[in-house]
């Protein structure tokens, strides 16, 4: 065996050039880019490969063909060694401010398609690797102006990016804005065009687009420099790139392989983002150079694919193969896996994952493969080479067998033809049926699945016979609680030979529910079990209709004309199921307020641009100072003990380590945080007193080994004597373990209780409800920088909501004056709460490290262990009682609410003031409460976007639903009966109430049912669920009213000699438009020296970052009224300047437009089958008041609702017996993505005019719309109450009980639950009982 070694990797990054010879093999390329370049626009956010943050466009060359292959890789994953002679495009490379922004980048600034940014570049590198490639393609020649990817292109290009800010809508605009097909009058507001102009002048004013835009210039001097793969050697570290059989071999038999060398083969390297490897390998090899394993051969007996073959190769094979080169049936066979294969992980993972890899993980480590399943369904063969041994084994008898051992290679996958093999005998007309099913959170992928599944049939029709036949069955089931995926061959056989009738099905049913035996600990074990049920009836049933016949296309589900009523795929008129785009249209209702000109301009929000080039910086963008060290945080997993040492695992030696930081390292006081209600310790001093807690800081030469030495540390506890941790509320009722709410926010009572209640004629005794808690998920985790500085100085650059907590923290932490101390925040990316106290303790343990060893310290905290320590929203159990009218009036209401708020009070204190501020929503009659903070030994709790509102929101509509349910009315007349009159509201909101004039909630109300046409679309859901068994709708409208209250928050706004103006606000931008509204404002104020001239002013003004030493006193960064408030301290102070500097000119005169932009619509719809809930359609009438800017707060409007919906729907944040957060990454914690938001998204902000205790009459838009996103949980269990009715009518009896509870979240699992896990047995036993009857 022949292997070169330290050969050097050749490529380039945005046409440089870079040559690296003495690297570690694990480097990726996101490290590279990140510490070794100036290319910052590649986030680490999961590190998973599953957030899209850290995208590039890799570039390779074919020098045999003169071709590029441009495609989308994660580069967390991608592994440097990898890239060798590739060319990589970041955000930067396809546009800056040097060279010029790029249109993608122009049009997403211009859509209002960025916010806290974090997300943005990678965005945009998705989508120009979409139209790089789009317009590659030999499609028919675009329209000018346009590129040749289609708007479904569009919009799936970014299936696989998470954002937490935007809500997506915006986002996906920017992308259709560039599609051949889009219709520019479905583009939403936006900076470029009005309302009324002709579509040539919209495209007119678009960034322009051509042929240029789409290319991605390979650089010459890397064609000159092409090589194969480098072999590398890097301290004993080697990487191997073998070019052949002989060579691999050789490796695999080497001494250093019989020594017990740890040895790791690659193509993608894409397995680590699922199995987390805590040390590195000795060896690396690469297998995408041999050609053996990156063929894919095609002849009339199927398709073998290499196991290098990347799953995006794969596809677009198995694509080509129904394009004629097979019989129409084989064709359409490779068509279906194809399909199905791209609802696997992302574009951006297709692109480098390999299939032989996926089936490895699946047979070693029992991943749950959807290639397994859908290969395992058309008896795929598998070649293993073992030495000098080839053997072929069926795919079934592969992944039976025991791991393979690391000497062994997966070498093809051959998926043979089914068409052209079968004996057709001339009595029968024999077709071949087959299908793929997958049930998972995201119907677009990017999400394991609870259960996938693969059938294969041969139909006959006998001529003598009505009847349908079943041959050759092939049943594949996966992700189903067994090792790995599985063929049901008893229920084959049953099926085999026998005439399709409903008996048959339901006899086939009962014996798949008698064989599916899930593993003992297998997560939603009855749901998987029910999904495996439905997805075998979706297959057969259209087989008990006899009146359907059987054509030419009766295996292609997308065009086949076996339609059976009750199937659960949409067809259209001709058969076809319907595949609509992600988001079918939008409408923003926009009313514009000159009055205050340039303040209620719709301006493009300020760095927008930036962000999309990658050029924004954030505090992890800041380059490393010389002789920086990293830090990364030891935890405890115990609730309550004593910690009695820190070491590494036995036989672990963690590279890199500098020092262990615990509580005796602390020069100052031990203080990790410090609110006006309480502070809690940096680090554990002898006892531990939650899980999750701080117990040290780890400080390494570089982020990796510091992680890996957090990673590796054991920590010694002693749970001696000590009393038993407090886990849950009940318990810390049982011990009197609460913490106390200051009387200046304990609510007050409203009316009376007694009275009320004996006024009522029904009432609801004791009902329980509780609620989990949520993860902010953030894209930029906590991350700060401690630089020491002169005189005992030091300077710390924090992501953070308060930095002047944080400088207070930090300086009596190190026990220096606050003078010695400084906190920078530039931008966060990203917050909702939870860089308020939590990013404080982030900050102070770099300062205390640098403070000791006198170097730079930074952390970038990983988000496994950011998931763990954040604590999250609230958890509460609530317990109600309520008196209620015969029509549905409520007289009183009595709450009592237990709320987890873990082992630091925080900002719980808060919560009791704002539950009851969203709860008084309705008119209660009377309210009484009894709110209790429960200190318990979980993680504290922290003031996440609409702390309490949002868990209010929902005990509100509980309550409002279990009337109705009680009293069998319309809950939506309920609502209405129950809503404020002035009079209920001055009530219950005293002095806040406002003028009567002020209330428009009323006015909203029966506008919105206009404008939704409300009452019609009731009527046409009643329509669709009677005539749909599997699908049901509901809808649902619900208020909200929310208190706002202005904090004080300092300014400085300050005039430069040339006239620029540079202003400083206590408030941090992150992502909400802060920057760009204080901007507005002080163009307006400081407008009034002269007229005119307010446009040119606002470029002229500069908002800079917050510094604790030049602005103090800056308070936090919270409550959706900072913008207001920063704005306000803004106005007083160039009010000032104004006054120095000339009279007061006379105000502008009032002018008023209104604006219609339309674009998108919902309802809610669920599949009985298996539990998933699509949003069809929201409309949201919103009352800004006089917005100061109405895109950034459409903007946020849009982006919290999507929040919420990921609260009351899909965001999961279980843990453990003790506490300890279990869903602590990507793969396990689902946050909505493009494909579960709205299909029609209508948002109106309504001017309602002056409100004098506002800011120019603005109101709040931050938090607020998150709670609206209860009206989905409430369409939901609408929805389900139609199904429940259904299943009590099949059992014969005509009343259900309609009171049921909802969880929230309402996952797929908890859905199909509430519909009938079994309601498919009991549809068909209906069915067989009206044919026999």
């Amino acid at each position: 065996m022949e292997t070169r070694k330290n050969q050097s990797l050749v490529f380039a990054v945005n046409g440089h050039r870079f040559e690296v010879s003495n690297i570690h093999p694990s480097t990726t390329l996101l490290e590279f880019l990140r510490t070794q370049t100036s290319f910052k626009s590649v986030k680490l956010s999961c590190g998973e490969g599953g957030c899209g943050a850290c995208i590039v466009l890799l570039s390779k060359y074919d020098p045999v063909y003169d071709q590029v292959e441009d495609f989308t890789v994660s580069s967390c994953l991608t592994l440097l060694c990898s890239v060798n002679g590739c060319s990589i495009t970041t955000a930067e490379g396809i546009g800056n401010s040097k060279n010029g922004f790029h249109p993608i980048q122009e049009r997403f600034s211009g859509f209002h398609a960025s916010q806290c940014g974090f997300c943005t570049p990678g965005m945009c590198v998705s989508l120009f690797g979409a139209l790089v490639n789009a317009d590659k393609t030999n499609r028919p020649e675009r329209r000018p102006g346009f590129s040749k990817l289609t708007v479904s292109e569009a919009e799936k290009c970014i299936a696989g990016n998470l954002c937490r800010c935007t809500g997506y809508r915006p986002i996906i605009d920017a992308c259709k804005s560039f599609a051949t097909d889009v219709d520019m009058e479905d583009l939403g507001f936006n900076s470029f065009w009005r309302k009324g102009e002709n579509k040539e002048v919209k495209l007119s004013r678009l960034p322009s687009y051509d042929r240029k835009s789409a290319t991605c210039v390979f650089p010459e001097f890397l064609k000159k420099e092409i090589l194969a793969g480098a072999n590398l050697d890097y301290q004993g570290y080697d990487w191997y790139c073998p070019v052949s059989l002989e060579q691999l071999k050789g490796l695999l038999q080497s001494d250093k392989a019989n020594e017990g060398t740890s040895m790791k083969i690659i193509v993608g390297n894409t397995g680590v983002g699922y199995y987390k490897e805590l040390l590195h390998h000795d060896t690396y090899i690469d297998l995408r150079y041999i050609p053996e394993l990156s063929i894919i051969r095609k002849d009339p007996s199927g398709i073998e694919i290499g196991a290098a073959v990347t799953i995006y190769k794969a596809i677009e094979a198995l694509n080509k193969g129904n394009e004629g080169e097979f019989n129409l049936e084989d064709g359409l066979v490779f068509k279906k896996i194809a399909d199905h294969m791209e609802k696997i992980a992302s574009v951006f993972i297709r692109n480098t994952a390999s299939v032989g890899g996926n089936l490895i993980m699946a047979q070693r480590k029992h991943f749950p493969s959807d290639i397994a399943t859908i290969l395992l369904s058309v008896d795929a063969i598998v070649d293993i080479m073992t030495g000098q041994t080839h053997e072929k084994l069926t795919l079934e008898e592969f992944l039976g067998r025991p791991p393979l051992d690391s000497k062994s290679v997966l070498l093809s996958i051959k998926i043979p033809c089914w068409g052209s093999s079968r004996d057709v005998s001339s009595d029968t007309y024999t077709k071949l049926l087959y299908e793929t099913y997958r049930a998972a959170p995201r119907p677009l992928g990017n999400a394991l699945p609870y259960l996938n599944a693969a059938f294969l049939a041969e139909v006959s029709l006998c001529k003598n016979s009505t009847g349908r036949m079943l041959k050759n069955c092939r049943l594949a089931f996966g992700a189903c609680g067994t090792k790995h995926s599985i063929r049901v061959r008893e229920v084959e056989e049953f099926l085999s030979g026998k005439l399709m009738c409903i008996d048959v099905l339901y006899e086939a049913i009962k014996l798949l529910e008698s064989l599916v035996m899930l593993e003992d600990g297998t997560s939603s074990a009855a749901y998987r079990s029910s999904l495996a049920v439905g997805f075998l009836f979706e297959f057969l049933s259209p087989l008990t209709d006899c009146n359907v016949k059987i054509s030419d296309g009766l295996l292609n589900g997308y065009n086949s004309t076996l339609l059976f009523k009750n199937s659960n795929q949409e067809r259209d008129e001709f058969g076809e199921i319907k595949f609509p785009t992600l988001l079918s249209s939008s409408k923003q209702v926009i009313q514009l307020n000159k009055e205050y000109h340039p303040v209620g301009e719709p301006t493009t929000k300020t760095g927008a641009i930036l962000q999309a080039s990658g050029e924004a910086i954030y505090v992890d963008d800041i380059p490393s100072p010389k002789n920086c060290l990293y830090g990364a945080i030891i935890y405890s997993t115990e609730p309550l003990a004593r910690v009695k040492g820190i070491k590494f695992k036995p036989g672990s030696s963690p590279d890199g380590v500098i020092t262990v930081i615990s509580s005796e390292d602390i020069p100052g006081v031990n203080l990790g945080s410090k609110m006006v209600f309480g502070t809690e310790p940096l680090f554990a001093d002898e006892l531990t007193v939650g899980v999750g807690q701080r117990i040290a800081f780890v400080v390494a030469d570089t982020q990796k080994n510091a992680d890996i030495a957090a990673n590796l540390a054991v920590i010694d506890y002693d749970k001696e004597n000590l009393e038993p941790p407090i886990l849950s509320v009940e318990e810390a009722v049982k011990r009197g373990s609460f913490y106390k709410v200051p009387s200046f926010l304990d609510p007050k009572q409203v009316g009376d209780l007694s009275k009320g209640m004996a006024e009522a004629d029904h009432r609801i005794l004791s009902a329980e409800i509780t609620l989990g808690s949520q993860y902010y998920f953030y894209m930029e985790t906590q991350t700060a920088l401690a630089v020491p500085d002169e005189d005992n100085c030091m300077v710390v650059y924090s992501s953070t909501q308060c930095p002047e907590f944080a400088h207070d923290t930090i300086a009596r932490c190190l026990g220096v004056p606050g003078h010695n101390v400084r906190v920078i925040t530039r931008r966060l990316g990203g917050g909702f709460g939870g860089k308020a106290v939590k990013a404080i303790a982030v900050a102070t343990a770099c300062a205390v490290a640098a403070y000791k060893l006198q170097r730079p310290v930074r952390i970038y905290v990983n988000r496994k262990t950011d998931m763990i320590m954040a604590g999250g929203r609230h958890p509460m159990k609530i317990t109600y009682s309520v008196g209620f009218k015969a029509n549905g009036k409520i007289t009183a209401l009595k709450l009592d609410i237990l709320i987890d708020s873990g082992m630091f009070v925080d900002a719980s204190p808060v919560m009791p003031k704002c539950i009851l501020s969203a709860l008084k929503k309705y008119d209660w009659g009377a309210l009484s409460f009894d709110i209790k903070l429960c200190k318990t030994n979980l993680p504290s709790r922290a003031a996440m976007r609409a702390p309490g509102e949002v868990q209010a929101s929902y005990i509100a509509e509980a309550v409002i639903e279990h009337v109705t349910s009680t009293l069998s009315m319309d809950v939506d007349s309920v609502r209405n009966i129950n809503l404020h009159t002035h009079s209920s509201l001055d009530l219950f909101f005293t002095s806040s109430a406002g003028e009567r004039l002020q209330y428009t909630l009323p006015s909203i109300w029966d506008k919105l049912a206009t404008s939704s046409s409300f009452y019609h679309r009731v009527e046409m859901i009643k329509e669709f669920n009677r005539y749909h068994i599997w699908k049901k709708r509901g809808i649902s409208r619900v208020p909200i009213v929310h208190e706002v209250n202005l904090r004080a928050t300092p300014a400085k706004v300050s005039v430069l000699h040339d006239g620029s103006i540079v202003v400083e606000v206590g408030g941090i931008e992150m992502g909400q438009g802060l920057w760009t509204k204080v901007k507005q404002m002080t163009a307006y104020a400081l407008s009034l020296v002269k007229c005119g001239g307010t446009d040119d002013l606002l470029e002229k003004i500069r908002v800079i970052e917050a510094d604790t030493l030049s602005t103090i006193q800056g308070g936090l960064t919270a409550g959706s009224t900072t913008s207001e408030s920063s704005c306000e301290a803004v106005r007083l102070c160039c009010n000032i300047l104004v006054e120095r500097l000339v009279p007061l000119k006379e105000r502008l005169m009032e002018q008023m437009a209104s604006m219609e932009w339309e674009m998108l619509i919902l309802q809610v719809e669920v599949n009985l089958i298996t539990g998933e809930t699509t949003n069809l359609r929201t409309d949201i009438i919103y009352d800004c008041g006089k917005s100061l800017n109405p895109a950034v707060d459409l903007g946020q409007i849009e982006g919290a609702y999507v929040q919420g919906i990921g609260f009351f729907m899909l965001e999961e944040y279980p843990t453990n017996s003790d506490g300890l957060v279990t869903a602590n990454g990507t793969w396990t914690y689902k946050i909505p993505t493009v494909d579960t938001i709205p299909k029609q998204f209508n948002v109106e902000i309504l001017n309602s005019g002056n409100h004098n205790n506002q800011v120019l009459s603005s109101k709040a838009s931050g938090e607020p719309p998150l709670t609206l996103a209860v009206s989905v949980h409430c369409a939901t269990r609408a929805a389900i109450r139609e199904a429940r009715q259904q299943l009590v009518s099949w059992s014969g009896r005509n009343e259900s009980d309609s009171t049921f509870q909802l969880k929230v979240p309402a996952t797929m699992p908890t859905v199909k639950e509430l519909c009938g896990l079994d309601s498919i047995q009991k549809f068909l036993q209906w069915t067989i009982g009206k044919n026999r009857g």
